[in-house]
């Protein structure tokens, strides 16, 4: 008796699409006609976490403080030397405020005459000239070396802020300017310079005043 199945026999088994024989495409191979499969997605540029990701955790090309100075990373100091303290910077200021205002006082009494104390148009005036010499004083020197005659006093120094270099050229007379002219103005001139000067007090990480934002300038322990 013949035990061969007919072949429109209901219950034979048929092979499968991945079974040997069965007519379909072996494993890992297409199907003719069939579309092909659909791919996931390249990871963004810059790896996990978005475009602006960068790899093991580095800041972005241009974020703040990723220069070799200024330090990269999560300590912004690393790399420059440790900050000058604000009790050496106000003795420095006081320092060269009686430098140039002893002579200063000395020339304007013997041009304007002693009693011209007494007169407010004389002393705004004595006032005005103060803050040019000062000016003049205070550029001239950062721009040449970053230190003026109370800073190297107090082992202090004036660097930029991107590569720690002495303010040479523009740097060094805006910090100048931004810290004495605007004493030239009546009463608004006191006001900014009062939280100009009182700024690095709470400023972090690098404890600039505005005329050190302004420069973008630092100070620094001298060498």
């Amino acid at each position: 008796m013949s035990t061969e199945q007919p072949e429109n026999d209901p219950f034979r088994k048929r092979p499968q699409p991945d079974e040997p024989g069965s007519g379909g495409p072996p494993p890992g191979e297409q199907s003719p006609g069939e579309p092909p499969p659909e791919r996931p997605p390249p990871p963004p540029p810059g790896g996990a976490g978005g475009p602006y990701a960068s790899p093991q955790g580095a800041p972005p090309p241009g974020a703040p403080y990723s220069d070799s100075y200024g330090g990269a990373g999560a300590d912004p100091l690393a790399g420059m030397p440790p900050l000058g303290s604000r009790g050496r910077r106000l003795l420095a200021r006081i320092v060269d405020a009686l430098i140039v205002g002893i002579p200063v006082g000395i020339v304007s009494g013997l041009v304007s005459g002693f009693d011209s104390y007494d007169d407010a148009g004389a002393q705004y005036w004595q006032g005005g000239f103060y803050t040019l010499v000062y000016f003049l004083y205070e550029g001239l020197m950062l721009t040449r070396s970053g230190q003026t005659v109370g800073k190297k006093l107090m082992k202090i120094r004036v660097a930029v802020l991107q590569n720690g270099a002495a303010p040479h050229g523009t740097p060094g007379w805006v910090r100048a300017a931004v810290y004495s002219i605007p004493a030239l103005v009546p009463c608004l001139g006191f006001l900014f310079w009062l939280i100009n000067v009182l700024y690095c007090t709470w400023d972090k990480p690098y404890h600039q005043c505005l005329h050190d934002k302004a420069a973008k300038t630092v100070v620094v322990v001298a060498d």
